[in-house]
């Protein structure tokens, strides 16, 4: 587990000195997510002990939300004061992540021109 561990945070560690290193608008750790997909894809798949570890941390994923809960009830004041912001930002950012996933799946769905059904 602390193989696993120490691979997933050296990949996160990678993507940061990327990001910093070339001034990249895409955070580090989303590069090394990239960096992370790419080896996995060309070994064929995660190790037995990388699996395990990731699907150890999957079951555990709902403590990360516990922060991010604290912060919303320590900050309730600024919420009501910019409730007007916040709400159109959630519903335009909501219609575009809608339309565009229809977007995809339209593309992607879209039989290919040159096969036989």
């Amino acid at each position: 587990m602390i193989a696993a561990l120490t691979q997933l945070l050296i990949f996160q560690l990678a993507g940061e000195v990327i990001a910093r290193s070339f001034e990249l608008p895409i955070p580090g750790p989303v590069i090394g997510m990239l960096l992370l997909f790419v080896t996995l894809v060309v070994r064929g798949g995660p190790g037995h002990d990388l699996l395990h570890t990731s699907q150890n941390l999957l079951q555990h994923l709902s403590l990360l939300f516990v922060p991010a809960g604290t912060g919303i009830m320590l900050h309730m004041h600024r919420i009501v004061d910019e409730w007007p912001a916040l709400l159109a930002s959630l519903l335009v950012s909501t219609t575009a992540a809608l339309i565009v996933t229809g977007l995809v799946m339209k593309l992607c769905s879209r039989p290919n021109r040159g096969e036989m059904p």
